[in-house]
């Protein structure tokens, strides 16, 4: 049995998706349970370099964690044959030409999402990578949530006859800053600093509805900014220029329609702040981040619209929960494994930068049907 070292460069991980999704909850995770165990006896053993341009955080973060490397020069860690992996985790305007070095230096390609700032942009990186020979892939984390895992079982089944609709509500309220400090990163809220809830959570909406439902063909899509200035981590004041709300209509093949409201201007009074009700001849079902519930045809009631007394139903009690049936671990942590396991052993890894590209085309798309208020295609993507 042998421990195969896989030095993984990790720029912009003192983020908070960068903190505790990727560096604790999953490559430290992995080291933890004593690294990704093969088939052949063989061990995959994450070892990561922390990188970034504020030493302070760089030091004290490592020290958290047991860790000795650490660097704020890029170029240093690329240059180093002993770093395979390049990940990426800084803000989006930062992120494409941070790939484009690593793809020059050879690096393997490991990023969130979105890979770039535009379609362009981002096929570019699928270009370079392809013509690199360097293995690359890209966060899709909300496949792997237990909600979704469950409902994937329904469709897989055939559960729901014909699939008819989607619906989707996705958000919370995001604290304006005056009277308790924003949860999210200012940024978001400024379109020139990368912002925006369309740029940002679009590039989800299209692998989840494209790996669930079938391949999203066209959208209409208006874009809202509810808040018009908030306080940012310094006390300032500043304007919103970005969409802090979405309101959209996707036309998946197969003519299912799905209908997806994402906002950071909403209270949540449902189970979970993500929540997809599936629609189809024999059976719905609404799953959130862990939990889905369903109703079969031959189990659906019958509600009785009488506005003069007080509703007699408990509808969601009319629901049975679709079990666990095994253990779920971290979703990022299921990808990072899965992405170490394509490096070494070359075993499938669909959910590359080609896909990510998928997410900002519809990120766009989405845009300039807000901009010309128009249902807008989905052309297929070529490289």
């Amino acid at each position: 049995m042998a421990t195969i070292q896989l030095g993984i460069i990790m720029n912009g991980v003192t983020g908070r998706m960068g903190t505790n999704q990727h560096l604790i909850r999953s490559i430290m995770a992995i080291r933890q349970q004593g690294g990704v165990q093969l088939s052949n006896g063989d061990v995959i053993m994450p070892d990561p370099i922390l990188v970034g341009r504020q030493e302070h955080k760089l030091r004290a973060l490592a020290e958290t964690h047991g860790l000795e490397r650490w660097s704020t020069n890029l170029d240093e860690c690329l240059a180093d044959p002993h770093n395979r992996i390049y990940f990426d985790s800084q803000t989006t305007v930062m992120r494409s030409e941070s790939i484009k070095k690593a793809i020059a230096a050879g690096k393997h390609i490991y990023t969130e999402k979105p890979t770039a700032e535009s379609l362009s942009d981002a096929l570019e990186l699928v270009k370079l990578a392809r013509e690199a020979g360097v293995k690359n892939g890209v966060v899709q984390d909300k496949l792997f949530l237990p909600g979704l895992i469950k409902l994937k079982r329904l469709i897989d089944s055939g559960f729901f006859g014909r699939i008819l609709s989607v619906r989707m509500e996705f958000g919370y309220w995001v604290f304006e800053g005056d009277w308790q400090p924003g949860q999210r990163p200012s940024w978001n809220y400024r379109k020139e600093d990368g912002g925006g809830i369309i740029v940002d959570m679009f590039a989800h909406w299209r692998y989840v509805l494209d790996n669930l439902f079938g391949s999203v063909k066209s959208v209409s899509c208006l874009g809202v900014t509810h808040i018009p200035d908030r306080i940012d981590e310094q006390g300032k004041r500043y304007d919103c220029t970005a969409d802090d709300a979405a309101y959209a209509t996707f036309l998946l093949e197969g003519d299912i329609v799905a209908q997806v409201n994402s906002s950071w201007a909403v209270r949540v009074d449902r189970e979970d702040l993500l929540t997809i009700q599936v629609d189809g001849t024999e059976g719905s079902a609404v799953a959130g981040l862990r939990n889905c519930r369903s109703q079969h045809r031959v189990n659906t009631p019958k509600p009785v619209w009488n506005p003069d007394i007080p509703n007699p139903f408990a509808f969601r009690e009319q629901w049975e929960q679709v079990p666990d049936n095994q253990l779920f671990d971290n979703g990022f942590k299921i990808q990072w494994e899965l992405f170490l396991k394509h490096i070494v052993t070359d075993s499938p890894f669909p959910w590359d930068l080609l896909e990510g590209a998928k997410g900002t085309q519809l990120s766009e798309l989405g845009l300039a049907s807000w901009q010309e208020r128009r249902w807008i295609d989905i052309p297929e993507l070529t490289v």
